[in-house]
């Protein structure tokens, strides 16, 4: 007999402790992906994902405007970096999960399997910062972090068009526009490591944010609705602060994240 998806899901979103978490969510993508989970997800009404997931004591989450700035070129500074990249991939594989979690079952299979797919990246990508901040003399934990990245998923819960075009279309895209100038900043002070792992994220990126565009768009096909203005449309009422410009366009591009969508947002 097959397991049930949503549990699978379910337990990985509850786990708090942050090796359990990256092992729950690679076990739920990988059960999916051999067929060893049954697809029980609720196509409408409550989709029994909890409110919020379960995280461990530390790090201590701060209000963006009270976090630390993080120096530069020194070795605390670097640490600082890691660990902030850490934390954004640690909320990442929840925000993965909980969108197919809340919207696979009236979505269907397809739009499950890609996010399943994110979520098992973003745990990968989770536990080499890890790995990483060890080597360092560090951990995950070790420094405050940012309290404000799960509340786009509680702000657009009721509305899976929402949730698609704030999360990959706008907080992973801005991933697309910044990794670049860090990557290279990284490998000017010798830290080839480095460079690989974020080569790597911003490759994996990419195609977050294509699954986001992808199912963003037949929606609103579907319903009729032009993608770019239902999008901007959406953000505006969404997405707290604005978007900044410049934009890595051809990455962008790449997702099918044209500048038709953003360029009228730009700050």
């Amino acid at each position: 007999m097959p397991g049930s998806l949503k549990a699978a899901i379910r337990s990985a979103l509850l786990s708090a402790d942050p090796r359990a978490k990256v092992m729950a969510a690679r076990d739920a993508a990988r059960g999916w992906r051999l067929g060893k989970l049954e697809f029980d997800l609720a196509a409408s009404g409550d989709a029994g994902m909890p409110d919020r997931p379960s995280w461990p004591a530390a790090p201590e989450l701060l209000d963006p405007r009270n976090m630390p700035r993080r120096g530069k070129g020194t070795d605390k500074g670097r640490i600082a970096l890691w660990h902030a990249l850490a934390h954004i991939e640690f909320v990442a594989i929840d925000l993965a999960l909980d969108m197919a979690g809340r919207f696979g079952g009236q979505q269907g299979r397809e739009f499950t399997s890609d996010f399943l797919y994110v979520a098992a990246d973003e745990a990968m990508h989770f536990a080499l910062l890890d790995r990483k901040l060890r080597r360092l003399g560090s951990n995950y934990g070790a420094l405050p972090a940012h309290a404000g990245l799960w509340q786009a998923a509680e702000e657009t819960a009721h509305d899976v068009s929402a949730r698609l075009a704030i999360v990959p279309m706008v907080l992973e895209a801005r991933g697309l526009d910044v990794t670049p100038a860090t990557l290279n900043r990284v490998r000017s002070q010798g830290d080839e490591n480095g460079a690989k792992i974020l080569q790597r994220i911003l490759d994996d990126e990419i195609r977050h944010v294509a699954f986001g565009t992808k199912h963003f768009v037949r929606i609103c096909e579907k319903s009729g609705e032009s993608p770019q203005k239902r999008w901007k449309s959406l953000v505006q009422t969404h997405f707290r602060g604005a978007l900044k410009a410049p934009f890595n366009d051809s990455a962008r591009l790449a997702a099918g994240l044209s500048r038709d969508f953003y360029d009228s947002l730009a700050s």
